[in-house]
């Protein structure tokens, strides 16, 4: 993931950072096996540090035979119908839910997957009516070397589908279904106006239990989630919307949405404690969502290109005593270089968000469209500072 310049932006730990929690992945290999710590969780791998929370990635199915008993006891819901009713604002009413959940429902799908490494389901979200459909990477990757897709709607009704593009450094893939009429495209909202305590919904399939809702608030905005695909080589950097809504593997790619039932969020993460403490894989109320707004500009340009482009700083760091991300390499010819960043400076804010570390710099700046100006906050020499820089563009083919 180099960028323009040939720099990647990274994140990197000195042995005086503090320690950071493996961050695990949900596969779905088609029988459970030990993994080591950072891997597939479903094992009987010890850990050596307790009551740790460890973020994992939420694709489809639990696999084995727990995950094909859920899945089979899980009948098709009848159709729902779409909703035109005036949603009330500001009200955390059953009655919102249940507004909400019938007007959402007809726009999200059951994604099966499988491939040489095993099989499983995830979620997603009908974009428009030429059978567009917007989940996470880690949803198709399985698929995406010579395996397959079936799209299931809350109607019953079942299609193949193939990939139009994958990011696996975003966690957002697109993918298509042809020859299905009457399909319902989600309504799109912001995640720009989200705020911290706003009453959100999500919808999905955890576990292979097609077209469940559940409901909460948003916990924290702006926070970093890096994990991976299962397959070792595809790290996803996340400026997340953290959820209490609970969600579960199988929620993945599906939608987080506002009291309007507006489309806000994908669900693409959970943390979980720890396995030394004897804890299942699920929902402990720390539920992490792709903010709406990165998402749908990484699938347009899927759509339109196959690739998709991310923001570039160009710079390494480490993480800073006392919190924020301290530059290790400055790319000549990045939009750092030019805005005059030096090594050893301290970056503590960029775009108005506060960097606490260098994984939060990563993510903040993924978070970025490409080619836009942002303010970077920075302190040298004990002197804080503010300048503006021009962020650079890369894909993973640059």
């Amino acid at each position: 993931m180099a960028g323009h310049n040939g720099v990647m932006d990274t994140a990197t730990r000195t042995p005086e950072s503090p320690y950071t929690p493996p961050f695990e992945t949900f596969a779905a290999p088609a029988e459970p096996a030990p993994v080591a710590s950072g891997q597939h969780p479903r094992g009987s791998g010890s850990r050596t540090v307790a009551a740790v929370l460890a973020t994992a990635l939420l694709a489809g199915g639990v696999g084995g035979a727990v995950g094909a008993t859920l899945s089979s006891r899980s009948a098709a819901p009848a159709a729902p119908t779409a909703s035109s009713a005036p949603i009330v604002v500001g009200s955390s009413s059953t009655t919102d839910i249940e507004a909400v959940s019938a007007k959402v429902l007809p726009s999200v799908v059951q994604i099966a997957f499988s491939g040489q490494a095993g099989s499983g389901t995830g979620s997603g979200v009908v974009l428009n009516k030429d059978g567009i459909i917007l989940t996470n990477n880690h949803v198709v990757a399985e698929a995406a070397d010579g395996g397959s897709l079936t799209v299931t709607f809350q109607d019953g009704r079942t299609a193949s589908a193939t990939i139009v593009g994958r990011d696996p450094g975003a966690d957002i893939a697109v993918i298509r279904v042809d020859g299905v009429s009457d399909l319902v495209p989600v309504q799109l909202g912001s995640s720009a106006d989200l705020k911290v305590g706003q009453q959100v919904v999500a919808i999905g399939s955890p576990l292979g239990l097609s077209g469940t809702v559940t409901s909460g608030i948003v916990s924290a905005l702006n926070r970093p989630v890096v994990s991976g695909d299962g397959s070792g080589s595809n790290q996803s950097v996340l400026n997340a919307i953290q959820t209490d809504a609970a969600v579960n593997p199988g929620n993945s790619g599906g939608a987080l949405v506002d009291a309007q039932g507006r489309l806000v969020g994908i669900n693409s993460a959970i943390a979980t404690l720890g396995a030394s403490q004897g804890a299942q894989s699920g929902s402990i109320g720390l539920g992490f969502a792709i903010p709406i707004d990165q998402a749908k500009r990484i699938a347009d340009e899927l759509v339109a290109n196959g690739v998709a482009s991310r923001a570039v700083l160009g710079v390494q760091s480490q993480d800073a005593q006392g919190g924020g991300a301290q530059l290790t390499t400055v790319a000549e010819g990045s939009g750092a270089a030019a805005a005059g960043l030096q090594v050893g400076d301290v970056v503590t804010s960029l775009g108005g968000v506060r960097i606490a570390n260098s994984e939060g710099l990563l993510a903040t700046v993924r978070s970025q469209a490409p080619s836009s100006k942002v303010d970077v906050t920075y302190v040298r020499d004990g002197r804080t500072s503010t300048v503006t820089v021009t962020l650079g563009s890369a894909t993973d083919q640059t």
